[in-house]
């Protein structure tokens, strides 16, 4: 996360995860070729921002939190004031740079964040349950996988995917390159991205690596059928179960996964096979057995291994979660995709995920014999005791990691879009008042939520993240439970709010977001060098900002399931994608921090259901009437 001056800004710009989608045309053609007709994204006013601000704070402050901070507003913006000051160096900055916002974003929300990547940075995504009875069809379906990734990836170096629009507005497509050959590096703090050209991908087997190589001599990639034979090669150079778990290093916090790091590299065998892991097109993880779950808890069990593998006892020493991409094939057939969020957001994954989808439905095409192919190489680590007691803590870090990790997926059929606009309102912002309603019935607060606005609009662009907190979400959400209040106030309360969140989403689109805004500002001024102006470091700051829900909206055409987890301890994440007759809701949060067994994702979602069904109650009767 961007961090601004505390946690509570910090709260304003979550690295990734999935964003508000947009319903984008693709566009057969280069998908470079709009990238330098792109407009940089602006910088918004300062009165415009400063305003917005106050509207943010009017729901959550106090009366008196309220008026000092409104006199701290009024200084920051004065004629001749710091305000415009840091506004004009900001203006400049972004007249200099490719994309202002993007520069700060990749260095200080995600290199620089010491958190660990595994369950808590990282998304990932689960394609269509397919059960494999046998060891050959799990091999046999991992082929198809990295044949389908190494298809995308052809498509993205010869410049012919698809390039992606949204109402006649191309969308920046950049996001796509950086996924493949690319690896974050630890840092001590702040990490590095490095990008490669290699031609081979690594395999991850029983905790063994192996690099592989990725194409035949004539630069075509491998057919299925000889990914098969390699993959099979592979599982059995590497039966043993017993092995040092190397790649659960890579789950720890970037600090601690960096002295490790240093030291592992130290020895020359095992920075070779470091760096071999690193330069790899992508890694592809086989995963054994994992914790037998009951099938209403499938896609629940399935998201935890994506996510982190489930512990060190399953799965989670085969990953490198510093890779762009891992393609991971688990035991029973389970498949999906792991992403690094340093360098694309959301809604990128969710169109790779789409792709990877469309090419494995594709027929195969019947192949000319096979060359002799050579063995993939396994690689090897000198582990010094002093390694081998920090993959223990590694070990012990993520079991803890994922014991504490709360996710629930559900899927509300009572109804979906074609209800909520027979009554002319906007899917997306409905649901939004309803997880707000929701938590306000379980907290009897108003909640400080965020949702994530793609900005895929601008060169370079990566995502907004838009406050939906006003003085209408909340007058809706207050009365709501009322029963003085009549029914058709309600409902008017209700379109004034949804109307509300459609203006606040326009405004993120098109690159007027506040919390962006306030954090160039704020950045601007430590570059500058002078005192910190008190708008940011006024407490009021913070407990705005100091987000308890995070929310996205996710279409997935191709039926793949996205999920991440929650990058902050009491915040519930919430992803939704809205369908014709049923919304379906994947919720993560942290258990440890639960003040009672009344707070769990699994509640959350209940009372969601419950706040849907309630304002279609609300809908209906005050229609009849």
């Amino acid at each position: 996360m961007l961090r601004i001056c505390s946690k509570a800004v910090v709260e304003m710009v979550r690295p990734f995860h999935m964003v508000k989608p947009v319903s984008a045309t693709l566009v057969p053609g280069r998908n470079l070729s709009q990238q330098k007709g792109l407009p940089s994204q602006p910088v918004p006013p300062l009165q415009q921002t400063c305003e917005h601000y106050l509207s943010y704070m009017e729901p959550i402050l106090e009366e008196d939190e309220l008026t000092r901070t409104k006199k701290l507003v009024e200084e920051f913006q004065k004629a001749g004031g710091v305000g415009e000051r840091l506004q004009r160096g900001l203006e400049m900055k972004a007249r200099n740079t490719e994309n202002w916002f993007t520069e700060f974003i990749v260095k200080d929300g995600f290199l620089a964040a010491r958190k660990p990547l595994a369950g808590v940075s990282n998304s990932s995504g689960i394609f269509p349950q397919k059960y494999c009875s046998n060891k050959k069809e799990k091999i046999r379906s991992a082929a198809k996988l990295i044949a389908a990734g190494m298809e995308l990836k052809t498509m993205i170096d010869n410049d012919t995917l698809p390039a992606e629009y949204i109402k006649g507005k191309p969308l920046c497509m950049k996001q796509f390159e950086y996924l493949f050959s690319s690896c974050r590096i630890p840092g001590a703090t702040v990490d590095t991205m490095e990008f490669y050209a290699q031609k081979h991908i690594t395999v991850v087997h029983n905790g063994q690596f192996f690099v592989m190589e990725a194409y035949n001599s004539d630069g075509s990639p491998l057919t299925v059928d000889q990914l098969c034979v390699q993959l099979e090669r592979i599982c059995n150079s590497s039966l043993q179960t017993n092995m040092e778990p190397v790649g659960i290093l890579t789950t720890q916090r970037r600090d601690s996964w960096s002295k490790t790091y240093n030291n592992l590299i130290k020895d020359e065998t095992s920075k070779e096979s470091v760096l071999a892991i690193q330069s790899s097109i992508f890694s592809v993880c086989l995963d054994g057995a994992r914790p037998s779950e009951s099938n209403e808890k499938y896609r629940s069990s399935s998201f935890r291994q994506m996510l982190h593998g489930g512990g060190s006892q399953w799965n989670s020493g085969n990953r490198w979660f510093d890779k762009g991409l891992q393609l991971i094939i688990g035991e029973d057939g389970t498949s999906g995709l792991s992403f690094m969020c340093t360098v694309a957001d959301g809604i990128v994954h969710s169109s790779v995920c789409e792709h990877f989808t469309a090419i494995m439905k594709k027929p195969e095409v019947i192949q000319s014999p096979m060359e002799p192919l050579p063995m993939p190489q396994k690689l090897h680590f000198n582990l010094t005791p002093e390694i081998k007691k920090d993959i223990e803590e590694a070990k012990q870090h993520m079991d803890a990691l994922a014991d504490d990790l709360d996710l629930s997926f559900t899927g509300f059929d009572h109804f979906g879009k074609t209800f909520i606009k027979a009554h002319k309102m906007r899917p997306n912002a409905f649901v939004q008042l309803a997880l707000k309603l929701a938590y306000y019935r379980m907290y009897q607060q108003i909640c400080p939520s965020l949702e994530y606005v793609s900005l895929r609009a601008f060169k370079l662009g990566r995502i907004s993240f838009m406050n939906t907190n006003s003085p209408a979400s909340a007058a809706f959400v207050k009365a709501f439970d009322d029963p003085i209040i009549q029914n058709p106030e309600k409902v008017a309360l209700l379109e004034k709010a949804l109307k509300t969140h459609a203006w606040y989403t326009d405004m993120a689109f098109r690159g007027q977001d506040v919390s962006c805004h306030l954090y160039g500002l704020r950045t601007q001024a430590e570059e500058e060098n002078i005192p910190m102006p008190e708008i940011f470091t006024d407490p009021s700051l913070f407990k705005v900002f100091d987000c308890k829900l995070g929310t996205s909206s996710v279409i997935n055409k191709g039926e793949c399931l996205p999920c991440y987890g929650p990058d902050e301890p009491g915040k519930y994440e919430v992803l939704y994608s809205v369908k014709d007759d049923h919304i379906e809701f994947t919720v993560s949060a942290h258990k440890s921090h639960y003040t009672s067994k009344e707070k769990t994702a699994a509640h959350l979602a209940r009372v969601v259901e419950d706040a849907m069904l309630d304002m279609r109650t609300l809908l209906e009767q005050t229609t009849t009437s």
